[in-house]
């Protein structure tokens, strides 16, 4: 049976014009040429290699489709930060008001797996006739497989530190985007100290509570759903039991 929802979470922005692809190229940290295979995962960072957006690339005839998180006008804000890079490439971009589902199932057509971890489920633009989905069915599936989506932090986050690799969100033979000297250094001469990981916790702990081991800072908590969460840890620091406010966690 398949299952689905609109995810009003959720926004498109349209990329149109000649040079529309080798503009995203050089941007985003996933291989844009590879969209003739299906669509893609990956984000835009900072100059300092940080975290500043993420989005689900798709090819649409002479377009490419840009999902990205509605909160806190973030499309809009992407919209104008692709503007600044656009110099006189020949792109266009504007809202395409288009719906974005999310669903489990057979999916529909024109829907495509998610391609950050097949468990979390399809995605698609346009609409769809599908029974009822929970619109909350993605989040203790997020904590188990650790997808990040609000734990991404702007100009805060390293997506190496936030498993981008693992969620195909990041291309090493691509060539040149921005921050891609320093994603490259961490992934190739450093060995990463802190990342995202799945705690199991006990307790109540707000998003973005501080985590102490033995006394000692040892990074944050995000989201918690049933008893597992989401946290950002030191794992010289992450061996054993850690507490956040008044709840108590370990790594699962």
């Amino acid at each position: 049976m398949t299952k689905g929802y609109h995810d009003k979470s959720r926004q498109l922005l349209r990329i149109t014009g000649s040079d529309r692809q080798s503009f995203l190229q050089g941007l985003v940290t996933n291989d844009v040429d590879k969209l003739s295979d299906g669509p893609l995962y990956a984000a835009l960072l900072s100059a300092q290699g940080k975290y500043l957006f993420d989005f689900f690339l798709a090819a649409d005839g002479e377009a490419i489709l840009l999902d990205v998180a509605a909160a806190r006008a973030r499309a809009p804000a992407l919209a104008q930060r692709l503007t600044m890079y656009r110099l006189r490439a020949d792109v266009q971009i504007e809202a395409d008001d288009r719906p974005v589902w999310r669903g489990i199932g057979d999916a529909p057509k024109g829907a495509f797996i998610d391609p950050r971890h097949a468990a979390m489920g399809w995605r698609l633009y346009g609409g769809a006739s599908v029974e009822p989905l929970p619109e909350d069915h993605f989040e203790a599936l997020r904590m188990e497989h650790v997808i990040p989506e609000p734990e991404l932090i702007e100009n805060e986050t390293y997506i190496l530190e936030a498993g981008f690799e693992r969620l195909n969100g990041v291309d090493f033979r691509k060539g040149c985007y921005v921050g891609q000297e320093i994603t490259a250094r961490m992934k190739h001469k450093t060995e990463l100290k802190k990342g995202l990981r799945r705690v199991e916790v006990q307790g109540d702990a707000p998003f973005g509570t501080a985590i102490t081991s033995g006394g000692k800072p040892a990074g944050t908590l995000f989201t918690v759903v049933g008893g597992q969460g989401m946290a950002h840890v030191r794992f010289d620091r992450a061996q054993s039991e850690m507490q956040a406010g008044s709840a108590t966690l370990r790594l699962a």
